[in-house]
């Protein structure tokens, strides 16, 4: 009877011990998760009893960046089966993409954008299986994302102009023209340049030579105001004009309706042989892209088209003809 009471004694000392050490550990992940710079969730299938499909994820722990994210208080989260409302708010593929996680064993790594109090928030999250669940870590990118949207951009863009520059110019030439040969649709370019620019150069200086060509630049931004219009800088003096979907006649159009805005911009130039103010000589070229054909052949059309301009008296606009 003693050692069975000695036996009893030392179960239950060894239980408080056990859940001594099962608190100190709670306590501990709790502090880890409340001191975390990123947010912290573990989460468990809800399925649907007759399928065995999941159908949404029970909160079993969050720490206070999670249910920042989220807008919510944390007790509002913790074992609640709210988290696919949430999720669907954010990123509908985000939901699926953490079943996959369960079903498959494998991680999910995934960067997300996010309204958050009507600030515009970049997230990354990594989601790995934990038991018949997940874990997900989520960490604020806002300002890496940020940054790297904006490397992007002045990839892409002319430094001095803010137009496009010429690889990006050639990234979409090439792409509107598949486009444009898939529909069966007309593809136009206007290329132009400034007429006597090394004589202006010389003339006012390089300072006033790159304020003209911002000048020409913003003019011919604002003149092409289709989603699907391009405009960049073809190099040095001459830009260039791409627009899908346009025929001859509507080419012709866009391009006479920069050049008189470019005149009105009254930039005296007064070595120009032409005009008393900076003036522009076009090129106009459209055709329909076919699979024996190549985006070079609109480019020399309408390069062709730009020098009968210069050689006709420039300060004109001159569609290409075959």
């Amino acid at each position: 009877m003693k050692q069975e009471q000695e036996k009893l004694k030392q179960e239950i000392q060894q239980r408080k011990e056990a859940e001594a050490i099962l608190y100190q550990s709670r306590a501990l992940i709790s502090s880890i998760l409340r001191s975390s710079l990123d947010g912290v969730a573990a989460l468990e299938a809800v399925r649907n009893p007759k399928t065995g499909e999941i159908e949404d994820f029970r909160c079993l722990e969050v720490n206070p960046i999670i249910a920042e994210v989220f807008n919510q208080e944390r007790e509002n989260l913790i074992g609640k089966f709210i988290f696919r409302k949430f999720i669907d708010k954010i990123d509908p593929d985000l939901f699926a993409g953490f079943i996959r996680v369960v079903e498959t064993g494998i991680s999910l790594q995934k960067d997300f954008n996010y309204k958050y109090k009507e600030e515009q928030k970049w997230y990354s999250c990594i989601a790995v299986k934990l038991a018949d669940g997940f874990a997900v870590t989520v960490r604020d990118i806002t300002e890496r994302k940020i940054l790297e949207l904006e490397l992007n951009r002045l990839a892409t863009i002319d430094g001095l102009t803010g137009v496009y520059n010429r690889p990006t110019f050639d990234k979409t030439l090439a792409q509107e023209w598949q486009r444009s040969q898939r529909e069966k649709q007309p593809l136009s370019l206007i290329l132009f340049d400034a007429d006597y620019f090394k004589l202006y150069n010389d003339y006012y200086g390089h300072q006033a030579g790159d304020n003209c060509l911002v000048q020409i630049a913003q003019v011919a931004s604002k003149m092409v105001k289709r989603p699907g219009d391009f405009v960049a800088r073809y190099g040095g003096e001459e830009f260039v004009i791409i627009l899908p979907n346009t025929d001859r006649q509507g080419a012709i159009a866009v391009a006479e309706g920069i050049r008189q805005a470019i005149e009105v911009l009254a930039i005296p130039h007064e070595r120009s042989e032409v005009s008393p103010v900076v003036s522009v000589s076009m090129g106009i070229a459209c055709v329909i892209p076919t699979t024996d054909s190549s985006p070079e052949i609109l480019i020399s059309m309408a390069d062709r088209a730009m020098y009968k301009a210069k050689q006709q008296g420039r300060n004109l606009a001159i569609a290409y003809r075959t």
